[in-house]
């Protein structure tokens, strides 16, 4: 591989991926001059905020102008939905380009012998993101695949007990009440408080909510529809000394802030690369600790000799090696950011708006102002306004694409922008909500 540009010392994390990784990691995905043009780019953009704090480069927005040109979006549609799925950067998406047409030369040979073993490279990166060893880690297509291989793997008997909340994920919810079906065992669902004033009443929720029948605990690292972070290491300590097992839902945490494995104290975690990863569609990752693997059964079968190795969660049959390989850029974008500065920067996105529409007449948050509690996802609710009617509004008139929550507790409009949102189309959503509050929307 040609000699790469020299990095900074802030991006010592992003030096340590590739010499780790080597010649895999998928830069050959990329032309040497596109690599270097993007490693060029970080490496100047980063050595300008080198002397700032991550909350100070949060609000820097030379530095996040050349992280905007990153990616293609257009800027004819506000997207405030990046929480449903990213966008990934230009380098992602070529390099994916480029992995499917190798794949089409001698696809049989070049899949399996020379695709597939790369991916043990991106299993690498993935390992390190999250501190963990490379053979914990699976990947998969998405956060449900995940997450379904772990609560359709566990045994359980009739008349166990899995703990979750009436504010999980749908899909999760329908796959236990498949079990629930299947087998008799009791599916349990406690209310959290909604932008609570104190982290810690949601542990206890969870806490006051075991039972001597109590087996498991699915629990979301961040909830999907409030953006509201979970206290998922005190649940999972004090689930460990009950002996129960705990399954962390992380779709919208990984990558969205800075943390590690060791940070939740869990043993087993699902998450989706598509969204704040960056990474191409259908792309998702499964962490089991190691000394785990063994009890858990996969969803396809696989041989004996895979019980306690990770990849039996991969078998899932033919499938393109593209999506998996190109992981490597994403992660190689992620780094060259910086996990806690990007962080900031989607905390500081969504702090933005929110305290702009903060006082006005009849607008309701259902999620947290505290850092602890959220970082670039919130909800926000105009009361007596048709939340199908405002999202209709704010896309057919403005082209600000939302999305709306509609749950048995509340009611609001989820609203996720991403490190390519600028400062003004914030302000634009911003005026358009402030006009309703206070004017209704228009006959």
């Amino acid at each position: 591989m040609p000699q790469l540009p020299s990095l900074t010392e802030t991006e010592l994390t992003r030096r340590k991926f590739l010499s780790n990784l080597g010649k895999g990691i998928g830069l050959a995905a990329l032309s040497v001059a596109s690599v270097s043009s993007l490693l060029e780019q970080l490496n100047a953009a980063t050595k300008s905020v080198e002397h700032l704090s991550p909350e100070e480069t949060a609000m820097d927005e030379d530095f996040w102008f050349e992280i905007q040109q990153a990616f293609s979006v257009t800027r004819g549609i506000t997207n405030l939905n990046n929480g449903g799925v990213s966008p990934s950067p230009k380098i992602v998406t070529e390099a994916l380009i480029r992995y499917i047409w190798e794949q089409e030369d001698c696809t049989a040979y070049t899949m399996w012998q020379i695709m597939e073993p790369q991916c043990e490279t991106i299993r690498t990166g993935l390992a390190d993101v999250f501190g963990v060893d490379r053979e914990e880690i699976a990947i998969t297509r998405n956060a449900s695949e995940s997450l379904e291989i772990l609560l359709m793997g566990m045994d359980l008997k009739s008349g166990d007990e899995i703990l979750t909340t009436t504010q999980d994920y749908p899909r999760m919810l329908t796959t236990l009440r498949q079990r629930e079906l299947r087998e008799n065992i009791s599916l349990k669902l406690i209310k959290v408080p909604i932008a609570p004033k104190n982290i810690d009443d949601i542990a206890q929720k969870f806490i006051d909510g075991i039972t001597s029948r109590t087996k498991v605990i699915l629990m979301s690292h961040v909830i999907n529809i409030t953006g509201q972070i979970l206290p998922v290491k005190k649940v999972c300590d004090y689930a460990k000394s009950k002996g129960i097992e705990v399954i962390v839902d992380g779709a919208h945490s990984f990558a969205h802030f800075d943390f590690k494995q060791k940070d939740l104290n869990c043993d087993y975690y699902g998450t989706s690369l598509h969204k704040w990863m960056y990474a191409p569609k259908g792309t998702g990752l499964l962490y089991v600790k190691k000394e785990k693997i063994e009890k858990i059964w996969s969803l396809m079968a696989t041989e004996k000799t895979q019980a306690k190795d990770i990849r039996k969660y991969e078998e899932i049959g033919t499938h393109s090696a593209a999506p998996k390989l190109a992981i490597g850029e994403a992660i190689l974008f992620h780094n060259g950011i910086g996990a806690k500065r990007k962080e900031e920067r989607l905390r500081y996105l969504s702090r933005y708006w929110m305290n702009k529409l903060k006082g006005l007449p009849n607008v309701r948050f259902h999620t947290s102002f505290d850092a602890n509690q959220s970082c670039g996802v919130a909800n926000v609710e105009i009361v007596g306004v048709d939340i199908a009617a405002l999202y209709g509004y704010l896309m057919g008139t403005h082209k600000i694409y939302t999305t709306t929550i509609n749950h048995d507790e509340f009611k609001g409009m989820r609203i996720t922008p991403n490190v390519y949102t600028t400062l003004k189309e914030l302000d634009r959503f911003c005026d358009v909500m402030e006009n309703v509050a206070k004017k209704g929307l228009p006959k």
